[in-house]
């Protein structure tokens, strides 16, 4: 059985404000280079199996995989579909505001210019087809944004769209998926 390991950016000053960050490119705080460099410490001290970190290019989740890279000698390369969905009128506005967690459930919604779930959701499954297809050869890190994450559960198991629409994980939590 093939394995595919996915885990959130560190922190930012955006998680700590509760602002949507999105497509946004927002630094990582100083907690959240601290807790990607405990991720790769953990990583490590598990003996995972890893071969390749695939990353967002969004400084946040850039500078995650940097850390883990450094600490377990895994080598890095950025993945362009894990660039978190493009939240429109929503970027920088309160995460846990009434009008977007209603929007949240809004698959094909543009958000004034941004990206559709359902788009997001091609570029992921297309990408996590594309692994699955040469899991025999690698197993993979993937290190990207709280929607994606979403994204990801979903490709693994059915999600009722309110479930899909609450789903998260914590900054630098790891997940473990088997194909």
């Amino acid at each position: 059985m093939a394995h595919l390991y996915f885990t959130r950016h560190g922190q930012t000053i955006w998680n700590v404000e509760n602002k949507i960050c999105g497509a946004t490119d927002i630094q990582l705080t100083n907690l959240g280079h601290q807790q990607a460099a405990a991720l790769g410490k953990e990583i490590l001290n598990q003996k995972l199996n890893i071969d390749e970190i695939l990353y967002s290019p969004l400084i946040r989740a850039a500078e995650t995989a940097r850390h883990i890279s450094e600490i377990t000698g895994i080598p890095m390369q950025m993945e362009p579909r894990l660039k978190e969905q493009n939240f429109g009128r929503y970027e920088s506005t309160p995460r846990n505001g009434t009008e977007f967690q209603a929007a949240k459930t809004h698959f094909i919604d543009h958000f004034e210019g941004g990206e559709t779930m359902l788009q997001m959701a091609q570029r992921i499954y297309n990408l996590l087809d594309d692994i699955k297809a040469e899991s025999n050869r690698k197993t993979y890190l993937l290190v990207a944004h709280n929607g994606i994450a979403r994204i990801i559960h979903s490709y693994f198991y059915d999600m009722k769209n309110e479930e899909f629409a609450a789903f998260g994980i914590k900054n630098c939590e790891i997940r473990c998926y088997s194909f």
